[in-house]
């Protein structure tokens, strides 16, 4: 089997770059380890910057998402017993964000990736990257028990932070960059209406809260735990007294308890790795870098690496210019760090860190303070929250 690019991974950035790839006339397969049941029952982000939901518009699978999605203009954030709101239009020449879950993204993206009948292979065993600087890659695994070799002429490693394509790369090559949290997030999903119109970012003594939505009738919250702490040992009591601790009173008065459908710890870490290429393997995504979800980056900064890689391939395969796969890295990278920054920033402003004495808590609140007082300030989170601006490949 021969195909021009070979997708590791059936997660929405190795849908999107094939649902992109597969408009445009370039063939591709994708190969997914998982099945697409799996793949589909994952619980993730919901709030799409403004350059991915018009990404998902070129990829053709944005009808949904514009039906069913909602458009938000703003958000709170919540401290020293109070509201502020960051109004994102006026701030940013008029983005906004969309709040529809990653689950919902990749369901599009399976559709339409079956409609086209473009090849995939779900439920791939001992998938193994080959060749990657010869010139001539492939990609083997097994598959209903088969082997298959699939030939190629260049590898998208769009298979996370546990997957093969970056393990795959020789000890050496790489320059990792990381920190991990000591703390993480104890998620709850409910199927109870919305505490705020829009998502509320809450700094408290106790710890970091987060109401987020996924529709006007389903509900995400969040509130920061110790790296410690059991999911058994959260009853949905104990969840929804200690989420109403961390609001202002007026937003913990309107909280509609029920419940869990789902609930979960995610623990929190930022990781880069330097370059996000080797050869003729290029990372994409989670492959590469990983943020904190407090900054809600980690699906949009998938979706800029999809963009770039899909912009170079397109020149590549129209118009001749290989000389640019070499400036992935590069280019992607320079989005990659200032998403960290944020991530980080965000993280470290509105969490309670084991070692956070009086004089560390005083700053957080002013610093706080001070952003949201100053127009400079509002414009610099209102900016970055939209997501800043995709990198010219050249």
């Amino acid at each position: 089997m021969h195909t021009k690019i070979a997708i590791i991974g059936a997660g929405p950035s190795g849908l999107l770059l094939g649902q992109l790839l597969q408009r445009a006339g370039i063939d591709n397969v994708i190969i997914e380890r998982q099945s697409a049941e799996h793949v589909l029952g994952r619980i993730r982000a919901g709030v799409l910057e403004q350059g991915t939901v018009d990404l998902l518009r070129e990829a053709g699978v944005g009808a949904r998402m514009d039906r069913e999605g909602l458009p938000h203009d703003g958000f709170d954030l919540a401290f020293d017993g109070r509201l502020a709101h960051i109004d994102l239009p006026p701030l940013t020449g008029g983005k906004r964000v969309m709040i529809y879950g990653q689950t919902e993204v990749t369901r599009d993206l399976m559709q339409a990736r079956a409609a086209a009948a473009a090849p995939t292979f779900y439920s791939a065993s001992d998938v193994a990257v080959h060749g990657l600087k010869s010139g001539k890659p492939y990609v083997t695994f097994s598959h209903a028990g088969q082997p298959v070799r699939l030939d190629c002429e260049l590898i998208a490693g769009c298979d996370g932070y546990h997957g093969v394509s970056r393990r795959s790369i020789p000890e050496g090559v790489l320059k990792t960059f990381e920190r991990v949290y000591p703390f993480g997030w104890l998620g709850v999903l409910a199927d109870t209406p919305p505490v705020n119109p829009e998502l509320v970012y809450a700094s408290h003594e106790r710890g970091f809260a987060l109401c987020s939505l996924r529709s006007p009738t389903r509900t995400r919250y969040y509130i920061q735990v110790g790296n410690e702490e059991r999911v058994e040992d959260w009853s949905d009591e104990r969840f929804w007294a200690e989420l109403k601790r961390r609001l202002p009173a007026p937003v913990a008065a309107r909280l509609v308890t029920g419940p869990s459908i789902e609930k979960s710890i995610a623990p929190l870490r930022s990781f880069v790795v330097e370059p996000m290429q080797y050869g003729e393997l290029f990372l994409v995504g989670d492959a590469a870098h990983i943020v904190p979800p407090t900054g809600a980056k980690g699906l949009n900064l998938a979706a800029s690496d999809v963009s770039t890689l899909f912009n170079i391939l397109r020149k590549v395969y129209g118009e001749g210019r290989r000389d640019l796969l070499q400036r992935y890295s590069a280019v992607c990278l320079k989005r990659v760090w200032k998403a960290e920054r944020f991530s980080w920033w965000m993280t470290s402003l509105l969490h309670r860190f084991p070692d956070t004495d009086a004089f560390s808590q005083r700053m957080q609140q002013a610093e706080l303070d001070y952003f949201v007082g100053s127009p400079a300030g509002r414009q610099s989170i209102a900016e970055n929250y939209v997501g800043l601006p995709y990198e010219p490949i050249e």
